[in-house]
């Protein structure tokens, strides 16, 4: 038994990194004969609902229309054509899962996906979009966010960095399976973000952010629109701020305290100094090297404000390295930030929110009791 136990963890670990669905188009000789040996040499669970989803199509191209089951099904054959039901649109094989899905072609595929985002964003807003780039640093809060950001199809493309594993801690905030545990969290998030959407484009920065591979995160071949700061390095926080400053790159940052929102328009304001000022006065090179929780403490009560967070965290803050082994994070704090995260995102791609500064969300201030 143990043997035949280790030979199936060690299996499943040659899995661990494969963040990447693999595509099958069966109108291509070359994708049906690698299907056919897909299906022959692994057992799959197959996931066909195609037809559902070519009527979904046919619906939501004539929104004024009810149809009956005869006039869905007739349609639905005609729009599917003379070819084998089963080489229209594609399939999708997701490795680390051992599920092959059928699914409508791209144009298709997102025209229904994104269909009850209309007229919140408009088909117009949508094509904007989906020529944005978005990246990530730090994928606790980041994780939130990047999601969101793919359930909207606010961007095309998004880049994900963390050099860190899933731990066990780390699911009261991340939402993720305990079978994760262990895995590189670029891996999870690029996976979650495929299974919802195999079309968006993710990239991987899987040994996180250093100061070798930041200008190539930020404007490798594009651009980035957006930079979000999610990490905990103070080192690389504020030098991914001094490059995006002279890229020209939003940045945004959500502190899970509050609902405390950054918004850094240094696309709009090149001059703008960076965190607000806030940090003006530390020395920032001091962080270069390995810091004492104690020494951090002035760049992180400067960079938070210890005016501005919750009494809960500041007294967290003084029991690190105590009674506590770091600060506190809250899932419903994370899925606040991910919501706000997104939401100013999408609104500073389509040109509709131009301010910088810093923002509250407090869920204890907006709803509390009334006496």
């Amino acid at each position: 038994m143990n043997s035949k136990l280790s030979d199936l963890v060690a299996n499943t670990r040659q899995t661990e990194a494969i963040s990447k669905p693999v595509f099958f188009r069966l109108s291509d000789s070359s994708d049906k004969i690698r299907f056919k040996e897909l299906l022959e040499q692994n057992t799959v669970d197959v996931y066909d609902q195609i037809t559902s989803q070519v009527e979904e199509f046919i619906k939501i191209t004539h929104p004024s229309k009810i149809f009956n089951r005869t006039e869905l099904e007739h349609l639905t054959a005609v729009h599917l054509g003379n070819r084998p039901r089963e080489e229209y649109g594609v399939w999708v094989f997701y490795p680390w899962c051992n599920k092959l899905v059928h699914l409508l072609d791209e144009n298709e595929f997102v025209a229904v996906r994104t269909n009850r985002n209309q007229n919140k964003i408009t088909k117009e807003e949508r094509e904007i979009l989906s020529k944005k780039r978005v990246g990530i640093i730090g994928l606790s809060v980041g994780q939130s966010i990047a999601l969101t950001l793919a359930m909207e199809r606010i961007c095309g493309e998004i880049r994900i960095a963390d050099f860190d594993v899933l731990d066990l801690s780390n699911l009261n905030r991340i939402r993720t399976g305990v079978h994760n545990i262990g895995i590189p969290k670029t891996v999870a998030v690029a996976r979650e973000i495929s299974e919802l959407d195999p079309y968006l484009k993710v990239i991987c920065f899987h040994e996180g952010i250093t100061e070798k591979n930041l200008d190539t995160f930020l404007n490798d071949g594009e651009k980035l629109n957006i930079l979000i700061d999610e990490c905990d390095d103070l080192y690389i926080k504020i030098k991914c701020r001094q490059q995006a400053k002279l890229l020209g790159i939003a940045v945004i940052m959500d502190t899970s305290d509050r609902g405390m929102l950054d918004v850094e328009r240094f696309d709009l304001e090149p001059g703008r100094p960076i965190l607000h000022g806030l940090i003006d006065h530390l020395e920032i090179d001091k962080l270069k090297r390995a810091m004492t929780n104690e020494e951090k403490i002035p760049f992180v009560l400067s960079i938070i404000g210890i005016n501005t967070i919750s009494k809960r965290m500041k007294d967290s803050m003084a029991e690190i390295r105590k009674t506590i082994t770091t600060w506190p994070q809250l899932a419903s704090s994370v899925v606040i930030g991910g919501g706000a995260g997104a939401d100013v995102c999408r609104r500073i791609l389509l040109n509709e929110f131009h301010d910088s500064g810093r923002f509250f969300l407090d869920p204890e201030e907006l709803i509390k009791n009334k006496i």
